[in-house]
Order: structure tokens, then C-alpha cells, then sequence
């Protein structure tokens, strides 16, 4: 490209921040200078600046239209949340090269400014997937008679702010799950994975404490695990795409046949990651927390427990007021009763519980369906929803079996 006499164009933002890292939210005001050096003089027809931020979804599939005939099918879409232009000299028209109305810029630098204010409507957060993009940018373009436009992009970041200081992001979450290996004619015992985390919503460089219990009954040697997922889901044309990443993992000790194991705050922490982008229409960035029994020639067990990525950190008041909540949870072992070293078996279930207490309970609800989902909210719901069940640590017949089992071997003392 000749630049001719045109030395450099460049964009500076007046940043808002110490950093001096150009970092807007929605409402604000983006301020800069366009900053143009030339050698000589030269006559200008305009100078331009146009502010856009959009978000963009973009994949391809392969498709099979019979014997010997595929075809590619693209799914694009985008969503437009500003557009602004603005002449900072000269004139609209830039398509011809009449020598009428030109602005003479004699030697050396020049700066020129430009403000613009951001819609005070909710923008999605800056963003760069797999299939798609959340980008803000300013471009500055320079138009003279004869010469090809000069022009220059420059990104700016756009933060959508999450608060993780509301009561639905300082709710803990929580979750148990038990699962019975089968091999052939034999049948193990249970394995059984409880987890709980002090609250759903969390700053990146934060530490997850993670409560647990994992208790091994079968003859397996198993390992528990952690570890925190993201999820970038993209939708176009009415699909959807989505690509799942790890993005921290822990690893906790072996457990043999007849172990448990107990997690007491094990920390898992949160590295520099995108914040969750839940209101735009074609991309959502979502975080989870899955806390899983990994089993050697079987599927694991696994609880997934949702996650919120916020900008905005815990304030002391909500961090006392979690640390209380937690302590309180804690003390009351949030699982049920604080269990002894050897604890004496209960009576069986039929001795405590009619045949009609048990038919009534069960009756309104998909209850198995909820004990097999990670259960949010507080513990006692859970609880007093299944009080009329057999208690999981000494369950020996499944309330609702898939088909009929026969003895299933109790788990050995600890």
C-alpha cells in the first residue's frame, strides 16, 4: 500500500483503569485519540472513525446427499449491539476524487478525538471460541484524493459485570450419587460420591473448597477426582454446537474395596478464565465443577455441580456470611448425622417404614431422578423429601431397580 506522505495512523484509548488496558462496560464512554504523523503536507478528504461490536458464530458440517454426493453446510449468525460513525474531518462522500472541499495537515503529528458513549443495555462480554467471537473494536480510516483509504482496527474489551455477591450465587451446591458395579452374574457393592461446595458463583483466582465423601463397597480400587469445565456452546440456524474444555483438575488418593474417603475443603483453584456469558443469544460460556470416583473398566460416577464465573469478587459482609453458613453447614456434617468410627447397623427398612408410608412417598415425585441429578439448594428439601428411603450408607435393595437383583453384598466395616 503507498502511504505516500502518511508516516503512521494510530488509536489510543483514554483508559478508565490503572492498568492503562482499554476495559469498558455497558453505559460507558470510550474516549481516544487518533493519532496521524505525516512527512510533508497533504490534502485530506476525510478522516473517519467507525465503532462496532458485534457477536459472531461460524462452523461447517459435512453432509452426505446420497452414493457419491456431499456437500458442506455452513450455520452462521450474528448479533449487532452497537454500530457508530464519525467524521473527525472533512466530509461524508469519499468516492470520487474531486479536489473540492480537502483539508490541507501540514507536517508532523496530529492528534484528533473522538468519544462515543456504549448502549446502556447489557453487552455480551468479550470472547474468543472455537466457533465464535464477542469482539469490540474502533477502526480509523483516512481518505485522500488518489491514494487508497488508510485504515487501521484497533479491539477495545467490553466486561458485561457478574455480581457474584446474590443470594442465587452464594447458595451452596450439592449433590450425591451412588452407582453398583456388575460383572456378569456378580454383583459388588455400592460406590457412593456426596460433594458440596460453599457457593455456586466465584472470581477467577478464587479457591473451591470442596467437601466430600466417597465411600468405596466394591472390590475395585477407585480414585476420586475433581475437576472444573467450561462449556462454549454456539447456536445458528436453530443448531447448536458446543465445545467442552478443562480448564483446572485435582486428583485425590486410591481407595480400596471397603475405604472412604473424606474431602474437608480440598482447594481447587480458579486460573485466569473468560467470565460466563449467559444472556447473549448465540454464544454462552458456562463453568462446572464435576467431582467424580474414577473406576477402572467401568463408567464413572460423577456429580456435576454449575458454576458462575462473576467480575465482581465476594464482599467481606457475604464472605462472613458464607463462612457462617458453611460453618453451620459443616457442624451439622450437611450429609445427615456425624457418623461414629464403627457405626451399629440400623433395623431393617421394613421395620421402620409400612408399606403404605413407602408407596405415599414415592408417589408424586421422580424422586430416583432427582437422587440421580446434583441436587442444588438447601439439604433439608433433600432430606425431607426422602426421609421415608432406606439410608444410602446402608441401602441393600434398590427402592426402584432397573430389573430384579438378589443379595447385593453389603459393604464392609471401615
Amino acid at each position: 500500500m503507498v502511504l505516500g506522505k502518511v508516516k503512521s495512523l494510530t488509536i489510543s484509548f483514554d483508559c478508565l483503569n490503572d492498568s492503562n488496558v482499554p476495559v469498558y462496560s455497558s453505559g460507558d464512554t470510550v474516549s481516544g485519540r487518533v493519532n496521524l504523523e505525516v512527512t510533508g503536507e497533504i490534502r485530506v478528504k476525510s478522516l473517519k472513525i467507525h465503532a462496532r461490536g458485534h457477536a459472531k458464530v461460524r462452523w461447517t458440517e459435512s453432509r452426505n446427499a446420497g452414493s457419491n454426493t456431499a456437500y458442506t453446510q455452513n450455520y452462521t449468525e450474528e448479533v449487532e449491539y452497537f454500530n457508530h460513525k464519525d467524521i473527525l474531518i472533512g466530509h461524508e462522500r469519499d468516492d470520487d476524487n474531486s479536489e473540492e472541499g480537502l483539508h490541507t495537515i501540514h507536517s508532523g503529528r496530529h492528534e484528533y478525538a473522538f468519544s462515543f458513549e456504549l448502549p446502556q443495555t447489557p453487552l455480551a462480554t468479550s470472547f474468543e471460541g472455537r466457533h465464535g467471537s464477542v469482539r469490540y473494536w474502533v477502526k480509523a480510516e483516512l481518505h485522500r484524493p488518489w491514494f487508497l483509504p488508510v485504515k487501521l482496527k484497533k479491539e477495545f474489551t467490553v466486561f458485561e459485570h457478574i455480581d457474584i455477591n446474590t443470594p442465587s450465587l452464594l447458595s451452596p451446591q450439592a449433590g450425591t450419587k451412588e452407582k453398583t458395579l456388575c460383572c456378569w452374574f456378580c454383583t459388588s457393592g455400592p460406590i457412593s460420591l456426596s460433594a458440596k461446595i460453599e457457593r455456586k458463583g466465584y472470581t477467577p483466582g478464587e479457591s473451591i473448597q470442596i467437601f466430600a465423601e466417597i465411600e468405596n463397597c466394591s472390590s475395585r480400587v477407585v480414585v476420586p477426582k475433581a475437576a472444573i469445565y467450561q462449556t462454549q456452546a454456539f447456536y445458528a440456524k436453530g443448531k447448536m454446537k458446543e465445545v467442552k474444555q478443562l480448564v483446572a483438575n485435582l486428583r485425590g488418593e486410591s481407595l480400596s474395596s471397603g475405604k472412604t474417603e473424606t474431602w474437608n475443603g480440598k482447594q481447587l483453584k480458579i486460573p485466569p478464565v473468560s467470565p460466563s456469558i449467559l444472556d447473549c443469544s448465540i454464544i454462552r460460556v458456562e463453568y462446572s465443577l464435576m467431582v467424580y470416583v474414577d473406576i477402572p473398566g467401568a463408567m464413572d460416577l460423577f456429580l456435576n455441580l454449575p458454576l458462575v464465573i462473576g467480575t465482581i469478587p465476594l464482599h467481606p459482609f457475604g464472605s462472613r456470611t458464607s463462612s457462617v453458613s458453611s460453618q453451620c453447614s459443616m457442624n451439622m456434617n450437611w450429609l445427615g448425622l456425624t457418623l461414629p468410627e464403627r457405626p451399629e447397623a440400623p433395623p431393617s427398612y421394613a421395620e421402620v417404614v409400612t408399606e403404605e408410608q413407602r408407596q405415599s412417598s414415592l408417589a408424586p415425585i421422580g424422586a430416583c431422578d432427582d437422587f440421580e441429578r446434583a441436587l442444588p439448594g438447601p439439604l433439608f428439601a433433600y432430606i425431607q423429601e426422602f426421609r421415608f428411603l432406606p439410608p444410602p450408607l446402608y441401602s441393600e435393595i434398590d427402592p426402584n431397580p432397573d430389573q430384579p437383583t438378589d443379595d447385593r453384598p453389603s459393604c464392609p466395616s471401615r
